[in-house]
């Protein structure tokens, strides 16, 4: 991207399809992580300025993929500054999300994001993923490079519960960087569905980056 080039535009053209509406949201979103990454490190200070392009980007592919039906429920684990569950948030308006995290101060950051972006199908909650009354389940669970594959799986899988109204069947949405191939030929896991982010958006320059399907 040249330095003339507005971000926002780039966007505009990579996903199409998102409703016009919720531009503006999404800046809005931006422009409170960038204040708040400013006092508190919710994504690394050298991406600052690439926030759209890099972070937001990632996330939104996810919305060339998922298809949710009304009162679909999806919980995000280790939020951090709410990525992916707040942009998810803004473009699925039917769903109710929870973000998740374990650290205090990112969920006040959160929070207050939330607040101030009118979000009032998104709630927002201190703790561990593993800490959640059993009773609790969620049609799809998305993470995005929270820890190993295995270990976020077990974390997770009693928390799904089964269905295949949306599109893709209920499950976990893992965004994971880099090689995963020894992760899973280690753990027997089996995905439904691996997308290659960078061959699907290559213009985001993405990098080795996946949208990993579970189905449960």
């Amino acid at each position: 991207m040249s330095k003339e080039e507005n971000p926002w535009d780039l966007l505009k053209v990579w996903f199409p399809d998102l409703d016009k509406g919720s531009w503006s949201q999404l800046e809005e979103y931006i422009t409170l992580l960038r204040e708040w990454n400013a006092k508190i490190n919710l994504v690394s200070r050298k991406d600052t300025d690439r926030l759209e392009t890099k972070h937001l980007a990632h996330c939104l592919t996810i919305t060339k993929f998922l298809r949710l039906m009304p009162k679909a429920r999806l919980l995000d684990v280790g939020t951090g500054g709410g990525l992916p569950g707040i942009p998810l948030a803004i473009c699925y308006p039917q769903a109710k999300f929870t973000l998740l995290d374990s650290i205090g101060k990112k969920v006040m950051v959160v929070e207050d994001m939330v607040e101030r972006l009118g979000l009032t199908n998104v709630e927002v909650k201190r703790g561990r993923v593993e800490e959640l009354p059993r009773k609790k389940s969620y049609d799809f669970i998305i993470g995005r490079a929270v820890t190993s594959l295995p270990t976020f799986f077990g974390w997770v899988q009693n928390k799904v519960s089964k269905g295949a109204k949306h599109s893709p069947a209920n499950g976990i949405l893992y965004l994971k960087g880099g090689d995963y191939c020894e992760e899973l030929k280690t753990s027997g896991l089996h995905p439904a569905k691996i997308w290659n982010l960078d061959k699907i958006l290559p213009e985001a320059e993405l990098g080795e980056k996946y949208l990993i399907h579970f189905k449960i």
